[in-house]
């Protein structure tokens, strides 16, 4: 045997003997910086309120079940104190300001999330169990990037409305949710300011620990006292705040079943609403599209944020064609994700925000493979402590599964196939919901086409989840009512005056 043929051998079975089933060693995010109480009062006319033992409840770290830090359940006097202070603020100094000045206040929110981006991204991924490189990249950037947004339009509010006068509401009650809870709050906060509103604000009552560090931002920038009131507790505490009487403005993120039940409150008051609930997205991929990519954009529509997102691609249309091959990248792709720490840089998926979401997750689960559907589940292992659950794929589903019609909130994807064009819109348009969808295709008339049918208010192609504050953001059907982002934005927190001039 030649001297090149031992030495090919020789490298030869040398690659059999490397193992490829490498691991990444852990990579801890710093939580030094991120301090905060262990227990907090309620925010109203620019100070916390005292914290009583017997009026509180604790918040969980979902990675670990552990409790970290207590809150004050905020009673009806309380909500009530909150409303009055608003009300001062609008009718008094801040009713007082004019555009530029409340765009200084703006600016200065926005460019103190981006100091302390740091500490915020830690702290929202401690308390609500999302990865830190999400908190870190996505969360806390587009917060401030909503405010500095909304600081440009404070000072230009007659050129959104030309031949209009634009005038605040005046106090404005907003309740956000648990999966973005920083970002909520800038969606809600940042216009209604820009505006010349004063705000009442719940936080969910899993994740409210941003929402208060937010309010030491405040304090730090001098926003007058009154302006923005930050009130903790559950769903008691949030009926106080919807049925109050001088509220002017209603603004809900949440559950199209909560979303309902204010509608049916409200129903005898004059007051303006706007509701983002919801969601049963479908990401619609075609046999002409880039699978590899296409497959990257999958696990962003469905794991991103565990699948908490109301916009979640939920349900995979995949064009007859392809679809064994997609779903064996997809599960090869799958295999790769880490489900662990939220706090570890490598993490894709973190923590489920709750037991009782978790138990949701399952359920749903369970009920989808009574209906029928075949379950395929990532092989990685999960944390021994925690609420965790594994990416989730759901086959053989048909269009009136459960799984298929209902939002489960969760790192779970069904799929579906169609043949044509047709059918695929039909499938997409047949659920309750109608917030978003997405298209992967190589056809830009394919996207034209396929969009203007669809029944959502947002359309992603061959992108999903990607969201900019100049974008209007809402739904139809059981998605929601009224538009949050851009422009529109602005219209949810303004009555419009005959002007006589533009």
């Amino acid at each position: 045997m030649s001297e090149k043929k031992i030495s090919d051998q020789s490298k030869s079975e040398s690659r059999k003997s490397i193992s490829l089933d490498w691991s990444y060693a852990e990579a801890p995010e710093n939580t030094s910086h991120a301090t905060f109480n262990k227990s907090y009062g309620l925010f109203i006319n620019g100070s916390f309120t005292n914290y009583h033992e017997s009026q509180s409840f604790e918040s969980m770290n979902p990675a670990n079940g552990e409790a970290i830090y207590r809150c004050t359940e905020a009673s009806e006097s309380d909500v009530d104190s909150a409303v009055k202070a608003a009300r001062v603020a609008f009718e008094g100094e801040w009713g007082n300001y004019s555009g530029t000045q409340r765009s200084h206040y703006l600016y200065r929110i926005a460019r103190m999330l981006q100091e302390r981006a740091r500490e915020f991204a830690v702290l929202e991924s401690m308390d609500g169990g999302k990865p830190i490189r999400e908190s870190r990249d996505v969360d806390i950037p587009l917060a401030a990037a909503y405010f500095f947004y909304y600081a440009g339009w404070a000072d230009k509010l007659a050129y959104a409305f030309p031949g209009k006068r634009p005038k605040p509401l005046g106090v404005c009650a907003q309740i956000i949710p648990w999966n973005f809870p920083l970002l909520m709050l800038a969606w809600k906060i940042a216009p209604a300011l820009a505006c010349g509103n004063t705000v009442v604000l719940k936080p969910a009552e899993t994740t409210s620990l941003t929402a208060l560090k937010f309010c030491e931002l405040l304090q730090d920038i001098g926003l007058p006292n009154g302006v923005v009131n930050i009130i903790t507790g559950a769903e008691t505490t949030g009926e106080y705040l919807v049925q109050h009487p001088d509220i002017d403005k209603i603004a809900f993120t949440g559950s199209t079943g909560v979303g309902k039940s204010i509608q049916r409150s409200i129903a005898k008051r004059q007051i303006s609403v706007t509701f983002e609930l919801g969601g049963k997205g479908a990401f619609i991929l075609f046999d002409d599209a880039a699978l590899n990519e296409a497959v990257e954009g999958i696990v962003n529509a469905i794991f991103f944020n565990q699948g908490h997102v109301c916009c979640a691609g939920s349900r995979l249309l995949v064009q007859e064609g392809v679809a064994d091959t997609v779903i064996d990248l997809l599960k090869k792709r799958m295999d790769h994700l880490i489900v662990g720490d939220p706090l570890d840089k490598n993490t894709d998926i973190g923590a489920v925000n709750s037991k009782t979401q978790l138990d949701t997750i399952q359920r749903y689960v369970d009920t989808g493979i009574k209906e029928g559907a075949s379950c395929y589940e990532c092989s990685g292992p999960l944390p021994n402590k925690g609420f965790y659950y594994p990416p989730t794929l759901l086959t053989g589903v048909s269009q009136s599964s459960t799984v298929v019609q209902e939002e489960i909130f969760g790192p779970v994807l069904t799929i579906q196939t169609f043949r044509t064009t047709e059918e695929a819109i039909e499938k997409a348009n047949n659920t309750p919901y109608g917030l978003a969808n997405g298209i992967w295709t190589d056809k830009g008339s394919k996207i034209f086409h396929v969009g203007a049918k669809l029944k959502s208010g947002v359309v992603w192609s061959n992108t999903y989840n990607k969201f900019d504050p100049t974008s209007p953001f809402g739904g139809y059907k059981e998605s929601g009512k009224g538009r949050e982002g851009g422009i529109s934005g602005l219209h949810a927190y303004v009555k419009l005056e005959n002007s006589g001039g533009m």
